[in-house]
């Protein structure tokens, strides 16, 4: 299927691996700009050689090795490229913890990255992208916005609150202006990330990593975990013309792991 966004310029953010890096190179591989930024220069410059040999129809791919959850690494984005037709918000997740050690700064940092960060994104992008008639707005989010994880109650509250901020802000007048925003839940993904918070879990529970990770599997209806590529594809239809219709939507990637029926 041709998406009908060749051409078209992204913003990914956490890009130099996991999940970001998925999303930018379906994104690559069907013609589209993409600018990518990360904190760590090396691994981003690593990632933009590859997502640059993947690119299809000249479509150029530029780093910005840069904290995003700043205002100066906002900045330095924006001084990369303006204007955007597509952003897709990601920031690393918050730690695992217990509740009754996590102070103020633990939470106002979560919020800052996970919800006031992506918040700061769609308000400096969405107004040029109606006035264009064309905007995707993806957050990647968490499972645990329907699923809450007792040990990452940081990311539960704060991606939550992000959820009922795009609920409101996608169904205003920027949707009949040809701009949508949706918000991308995933499950367990074979990600750094996953591998940190397994490992966590083993530690606590007295398990090998290797037994851990299994064990992990095997409560997945699927049987196994996600990959970035395939949660990639999906990123990058909900980018395309064909999602038109879609939007103020939080589409879970899980391997059916989650239990409810709606």
């Amino acid at each position: 299927m041709d998406l009908g966004i060749a051409g078209r310029t992204a913003l990914v953010g956490g890009a130099s691996k996991g999940l970001g890096f998925g999303c930018a190179q379906a994104l690559v591989k069907e013609g589209v700009n993409v600018v990518i930024v990360a904190r760590g220069s090396q691994a981003l410059q690593e990632a933009a050689a590859r997502l640059q040999a993947e690119a299809t129809g000249g479509a150029f791919v530029k780093a910005v090795a840069t904290d995003i959850t700043t205002e100066a690494g906002r900045a330095e984005v924006f001084a990369v490229q303006r204007d955007f037709d597509i952003v897709v918000t990601n920031a690393g997740g918050p730690p695992p913890g217990d509740f009754r050690d996590w102070d103020r700064d633990a939470w106002i940092k979560a919020v800052d990255a996970n919800m006031l960060t992506p918040i700061e994104l769609i308000k400096a992008t969405v107004d040029g992208m109606a006035q264009r008639g064309f905007g995707r707005i993806i957050n990647i989010t968490s499972s645990s916005v329907k699923s809450p994880i007792n040990i990452l109650g940081l990311s539960n509250g704060a991606r939550s609150g992000l959820t009922g901020f795009v609920a409101g802000v996608a169904r205003s007048s920027i949707a009949a202006q040809g701009v949508t925003i949706n918000n991308l839940l995933p499950g367990s993904f074979a990600t750094d990330r996953l591998k940190t918070t397994v490992k966590g879990g083993a530690e606590k529970s007295g398990q090998s990593f290797d037994a851990a990770w299994e064990a992990r599997q095997k409560l997945i209806p699927a049987k196994r975990f996600g990959t970035p590529e395939e949660f990639g594809a999906i990123c990058a239809f909900l980018c395309s013309e064909q999602a038109g219709y879609m939007t103020g939507q939080n589409i879970l990637a899980d391997g059916g792991a989650y239990p409810g029926t709606y």
